[in-house]
């Protein structure tokens, strides 16, 4: 898998939508002890949905970590200061393929990340030994890899005419795990643990939305490889845009975009 380089003007082009997820996980998240809680926010893109837990908790030192100077500098220009009860946003390069916490967090939280991080759940471990006690560990993650969109999206990659420049580009079907297997990772670590699935039904609008969704996120590693090459990367957007028409086709109302994501919650009993 390519490592993405990231737009944020084209990823917060859906953000009512893709900000949902992470809006209704943070609705079933315990309070963090204490009353100026910190915070880590894992793969945290632009920071809007960062600024989300700032609302929630005004008086926590929040961080958001993530990897793309791009993401970075949008967070930092839109979010990061003071926050109305005292507490802090601020932001900072990070890579959680090695990032470990250098101090006790009350809440650490990755929303729609770490499908972009191979072998993530074996960094749970570190991640949960460094809450503090009573501390919660959340996350959120697309649980969607057999949707259309993204098996489209291989197909077409796998064709002779794609295959030389984007064979293994593309996220694999392994990136994610299942509930189960997520919940036992996290259950064996002495957590107490919820896990879950939901589907949203995304009723976008304008022309070709779905393609204009995935082109923020998913179908970033093949628009990194065909950067240097204009007339590759639209024959490219062309053929995989005609694929997406006919999986989700349009009605008078928008066109709909079902998307399933897993969610889990680890809290410490420490």
């Amino acid at each position: 898998m390519t490592t993405p380089t990231w737009d944020p003007a084209q990823y917060l082009r859906h953000a009512g939508h893709r900000a949902r997820p992470f809006a209704d996980l943070l609705a079933r998240f315990p309070e963090p002890p204490g009353g100026r809680p910190r915070i880590a926010d894992l793969g945290c893109g632009p920071g809007n949905a960062t600024a989300l837990l700032a609302e929630r908790w005004p008086t926590a030192h929040i961080t958001g970590y993530d990897n793309s100077p791009a993401m970075l500098d949008k967070a930092h220009t839109d979010h990061e200061g003071p926050t109305a009860g005292g507490g802090r946003l601020d932001f900072a390069h990070a890579d959680l393929n090695t990032w470990t916490p250098r101090e006790p967090y009350d809440l650490i939280v990755s929303n729609a990340t770490l499908q972009w991080v191979p072998g993530h759940a074996d960094r749970f471990a570190d991640w949960i030994a460094a809450l503090a006690p009573g501390g919660t560990f959340a996350f959120q993650v697309p649980d969607n890899i057999d949707a259309p969109l993204h098996a489209l999206m291989r197909e077409l990659a796998a064709t002779p005419r794609w295959q030389g420049r984007l064979a293994g580009v593309l996220r694999r079907p392994d990136t994610v795990a299942g509930p189960g297997a997520y919940l036992d990772r996290l259950a064996r670590l002495g957590c107490a643990t919820d896990v879950w699935q939901t589907t949203y039904f995304h009723v976008l609008a304008g022309e070709d939305p779905v393609l204009d969704w995935v082109k923020g996120t998913g179908l970033r590693p093949a628009l990194t490889v065909l950067a240097d090459d204009p007339e590759a990367r639209e024959a490219f957007l062309t053929e995989y845009r005609d694929l997406l028409r006919e999986a989700y086709p349009s009605a008078p109302y928008g066109t709909v975009l079902p998307f399933r994501r897993l969610f889990g919650i680890a809290r410490t009993g420490r």
